[in-house]
């Protein structure tokens, strides 16, 4: 192994190789190599793209190209004044690395707009991307590379990462987290299904929430994400009539995020629970597509009624903090229900509900529709003017 100054040499080298290509997309040949390193075995090779930090954070940059919104990548200079262009996007970790054909234009300071996302590309990337976020971040804080290297780095699949987290997080002394390990695995492994819906709920929170930086730190740390990833597993074993596990891991999501989902509930995909705390969500209710939920909101009952009795609520619903949805009615698709609103009605598509108790924004009889996805813009306020006199 050549010395650290070589190394940072000859990383840079193919930096600059690889920038002056006129098709940036193609990989490196041996051919392109000095012939002190050609020579090498192939596993030295893989050792020089692992072991040495410098190089790994160019090589990986080069090949997979992907955004990086951060302090270094500010002095990099481009040609669009407008914001960064980033090329050609590569699926990590897959032998043939085959360029991904999206262009994809950020400004700096802003999030990208889902419009101008290749969501399948996306998702396909989750995993690698979080892997490659865990590596940055192990160089720039090296406090943190026991719990990323055993977290993330070491695992072999987003599965294996996913059960190992939520077995840490949620085991205690008398439910080790081997034990706990063992059941997630196994529920994830047979449900390929599940750890799509996980992708989709990563994705949503990426783009919907200003305050998560990266994947990672979205799938280590936002206890709204995991305990709805907890809850597909436990809603999984209710299904099977497994209802004493599936009841458990529901006790213990309530005692460690402090977020309540009977495992009998249906939650669909896209789903983000923004902080999460005090999120209660009784046993015969439903969630839609891409729906957004903040803080302290419950959809339950209105007594001690059996059967159906719970909220229904639709496609890209938008539910305010504080908020109190009761009984079994059903919230429309595209509907934004107001922060500390008490629902005790059904609301119409696309319409707003706010009050306590609720009312519709413009009207029973004539009620003003939006035209946007309110579980996607997460657009708050923009109804106050017209719903009241409040003024400060």
């Amino acid at each position: 192994m050549f010395p650290v100054t070589s190394r940072r040499h000859f990383s840079f080298s193919l930096y600059m190789l690889r920038s002056s290509s006129p098709h940036n997309h193609v990989l490196y040949s041996s051919s392109f190599l000095p012939s002190f390193v050609s020579s090498k075995s192939s596993s030295t090779k893989d050792n020089l793209e692992t072991s040495s930090p410098p190089m790994a954070a160019c090589i990986d940059t080069c090949r997979t190209g992907k955004p990086q919104i951060s302090p270094r990548n500010s002095s990099r200079s481009h040609d669009d004044e407008s914001g960064f262009r980033y090329m050609n996007y590569y699926r990590s970790g897959y032998p043939d690395r085959s360029p991904i054909n999206v262009t994809q234009t950020r400004t700096l300071h802003t999030r990208p707009l889902l419009e101008d996302l290749d969501r399948d590309a996306e998702i396909d990337d989750v995993w690698a991307k979080i892997r490659q976020e865990a590596k940055s971040d192990i160089e720039r804080e090296p406090i943190v590379s026991g719990y990323y290297q055993a977290s993330i780095v070491s695992q072999r699949s987003l599965e294996a990462a996913l059960a190992n987290t939520l077995s840490v997080k949620l085991s205690n002394l008398n439910l080790p987290s081997n034990t706990l390990f063992d059941l997630f695995t196994g529920v994830l492994e047979e449900h390929p299904e599940i750890v799509e819906s996980v992708k989709q709920d990563l994705l949503a929170v990426k783009e919907r929430d200003p305050a998560c930086i990266s994947y990672v730190h979205c799938f280590l740390h936002f206890k709204g994400f995991l305990a709805c990833q907890a809850h597909r597993i436990a809603h999984e074993l209710w299904t099977q009539n497994r209802k004493i596990l599936a009841l458990l891991i529901q006790n213990r999501v309530s005692e460690a995020f402090a977020v309540d989902f009977h495992p009998g509930a249906k939650i669909g995909t896209g789903i983000l629970l923004d902080h999460a705390t005090a999120i209660v969500i009784g046993e015969t209710a439903v969630v839609g597509n891409n729906v957004s939920i903040l803080h302290n909101v419950t959809l339950g009952g209105t007594g001690k009624q059996c059967g159906d009795r719970h909220p229904k609520i639709g496609d890209g619903v938008l539910i305010g903090a504080g908020t109190c949805i009761l009984g079994n009615i059903t919230i429309g698709e595209g509907a934004k229900i107001g922060a500390g609103s008490v629902v005790l009605k059904d609301v119409p598509p696309r319409t707003t509900a706010v009050g306590n108790p609720a009312r519709l924004l413009g009207g029973k009889d004539n009620p003003k529709k939006h035209d946007k996805i309110p579980g996607l813009t997460m657009d708050q306020t923009s109804h106050i003017s017209e719903w009241s006199d409040y003024v400060i």
